[in-house]
């Protein structure tokens, strides 16, 4: 069996995704310009979409679910006055109406989507039924009725309004669709609505300040990309780290619990350095850790 060609690198890259263009050919063209072996994201944007995209490459695809699972911030902008077959400005008008809210009437409504909601994704979205893409089904005309998923919204905040557009900024966890809260809050409101611009402006640790804009991938030579490269445990941020000893180290290595120093709660998610590097993502186990995912670095 032939090897997978490439180079063994590791770590994040983080890229500002430009409008008009997928998340995977984001990371296809990362991969490509790293000559990197493995590589994925934590979070899909939409195509028309900006903002972070958290590339991770090597052994960093196997932190991508912290990230996935971390809270993320969107700016995004709401027309008022019609609804959409894709819940933003890319779809064909559905229905319209001629109602406008008051910035009062939006600040009121606000409420009701925060916390712990259930929310229907858009038509035009990744998930699945029966196995195939609700996107395909929906290019192909077939009407569905998708179930309601849990979303947990941490914050909803009105920045901005006129009577045609509303500027909004929304903290959220695993899952959330824009689009959507742009339809159910124009449901709400009476005047029916989708979004005209989405941004996301960070992803767990990673921030769209700190991101490399797309076109600079094409344009810069990979020593410099190499240099952009976060470490690995970027991801891990919020995570307890416990420093394994020399022994301990090589059975965790061996996928075994090994001895480590430091203390965390019983049971709780850690990730484990030898002081050079990490070693592995694992639970606490009161002196121990017994490793779940090991690093090969």
């Amino acid at each position: 069996m032939a090897r997978k060609k490439g180079r063994d690198i590791n770590g994040w890259l983080i890229v500002d995704k430009p409008a008009g263009i997928t998340s995977t050919s984001v990371v296809n063209k990362v991969r490509w310009a790293l000559e990197a072996k493995k590589a994925g994201h934590a979070g899909t944007l939409d195509p028309d979409a900006t903002g972070v995209l958290a590339v991770a490459l090597g052994e960093a695809t196997k932190t991508v679910s912290y990230i996935t699972d971390a809270l993320k911030c969107y700016d995004f902008k709401v027309n008022w006055g019609a609804e959409t077959t894709t819940d933003d400005a890319s779809g064909q008008v559905m229905r319209d109406s001629a109602t406008r809210p008051t910035a009062d009437a939006i600040r009121a409504a606000l409420p009701a989507f925060t916390g712990q909601i259930m929310q229907v994704p858009p038509a035009f979205s990744a998930v699945k039924v029966d196995g195939e893409r609700a996107y395909d089904l929906a290019r192909e005309g077939e009407e569905l009725e998708l179930a309601a998923r849990p979303l947990w919204v941490e914050s909803l905040i009105l920045l901005d309004s006129t009577p045609d557009q509303a500027k909004l900024e929304m903290v959220c966890g695993k899952g959330g669709y824009v689009r959507s809260i742009a339809r159910d809050l124009g449901r709400e409101l009476g005047c029916l609505g989708h979004v005209a611009h989405l941004r996301r402006t960070w992803s767990g640790p990673f921030e769209a300040d700190d991101a490399i804009p797309f076109d600079r991938i094409d344009r810069e030579a990979r020593d410099w990309l190499d240099t952009q490269l976060l470490p690995l445990e970027s991801a891990l941020d919020d995570m307890p780290m416990l420093r394994a000893t020399p022994d301990g180290a090589r059975r965790i290595r061996n996928g075994n619990p090994g001895e480590v120093t430091g203390t965390a709660e019983w049971g709780e998610a850690v990730w484990v350095s030898d002081g050079e590097g990490p070693v592995c993502i694992g639970r606490y186990q009161g002196g121990t850790v017994q490793p779940e995912r090991v690093f090969n670095l």
